[in-house]
């Protein structure tokens, strides 16, 4: 009887710690109680297509954190996708001519936005809107215009 209340404990010792370790995982993948701060201020780019982008995704400068996206709405005349995020003021020296991209990170595929500084003298402030932008890369429509091509390679359409 005293051995199997042994095997019991320490099974019971191992799902815990399995437990807390695929906590610690999810949260750790997700980016869970990243702060910015409540200094902020918004800025906003147009997108072809965002793909998974989410509210609450990073901003991101050389991999590093300096805000998050706020919402993703439709601009009904262009059907473009208009990214509002939210930066920490204490990056407020980000050059005009700044190129947004939405990138993916990690083996899960979380997007995120990357922001790649220009040269321009002059700095965006609360309002602007990013003109360079590059849509997310989505793996299906490449893999789709690929196989359709093959297709066609042979001269007859």
């Amino acid at each position: 009887m005293r051995a199997n209340y042994k095997v019991e404990l320490a099974s019971g010792v191992f799902l815990l710690i399995g437990i807390a370790a695929l906590v610690w995982l999810a949260t750790a993948a997700t980016d869970f109680g990243q702060d910015i701060g409540d200094d902020t201020y918004t800025l906003s780019a147009r997108f072809q297509d965002v793909a998974d982008l989410r509210p609450g995704s990073p901003v991101k400068i050389g991999g590093v954190t300096i805000g998050k996206v706020e919402s993703i709405t439709l601009d009904p005349v262009s059907f473009e996708a208009v990214v509002s995020m939210s930066i920490a003021t204490r990056y407020n020296e980000i050059p005009s001519d700044t190129g947004a991209a939405i990138l993916t990170s990690g083996v899960l595929g979380d997007r995120y936005l990357g922001l790649e500084p220009g040269g321009a003298p002059d700095v965006l402030q609360d309002g602007d809107e990013m003109f360079i932008t590059q849509s997310a890369f989505v793996l299906e429509q490449v893999i789709g215009k690929f196989i359709f091509s093959a297709g066609s390679e042979d001269g007859t359409e």
